[in-house]
């Protein structure tokens, strides 16, 4: 007969790709063609143009506001977006779509329920077929560590120790 010890050594694995968030409806506001010569921020113009752009088509959506070319923008400037966006999208952010999954990903990290993982022997799923932030693992094992019995890295049959409590 075959035991599997993996499955009998009472491990938990968890594949942080399930806190990834799922169907967000993601929108990207880019300063670029906004800029004369995609370079500089006329305020006057930028003015008659945000006032004059169709906002809707972010309806429902999160919002991540950046500029893809190296060009000085004022803060007010991100503010200004901001203010017209906050009508009609569910939240905005400052930066690249990337970025603000990477937030959301951290945020769903932040909202896990510690108890569950109390003296536990916890493995952090290391390989998949999802990409997965660094900055994910760093804020998985910081909210952990104090719960946990042992915290690995890696797969049940293959882990690298990170932490065990003594």
């Amino acid at each position: 007969m075959i035991v599997n010890k993996v499955a009998e050594s009472g491990i938990i694995t968890l594949d942080l790709s399930q806190y990834i968030p799922k169907d967000e409806k993601i929108g990207a506001f880019d300063l670029k063609p906004f800029l004369f010569k995609e370079m500089i921020l006329r305020e006057k113009d930028f003015r008659a143009a945000l006032l004059n752009f169709d906002w809707q088509q972010y309806s429902e959506k999160q919002v991540a506001i950046f500029c893809s070319v190296d060009a000085i923008i004022p803060i007010w400037a991100y503010m200004l977006v901001a203010s017209y966006l906050q009508p009609v999208s569910t939240s905005v952010f400052l930066g690249t779509t990337d970025l603000l999954k990477k937030e959301k990903l951290l945020e769903n990290l932040r909202q896990i329920e510690t108890q569950q993982f109390l003296d536990k022997r916890v493995v952090i799923k290391g390989c998949g077929e999802i990409s997965i932030p660094d900055e994910a693992y760093v804020e998985i094992t910081a909210k952990l560590r104090p719960f946990v019995k042992s915290l690995m890295y890696g797969e049940p049959c293959s882990t690298v120790p990170i932490f065990k409590r003594r």
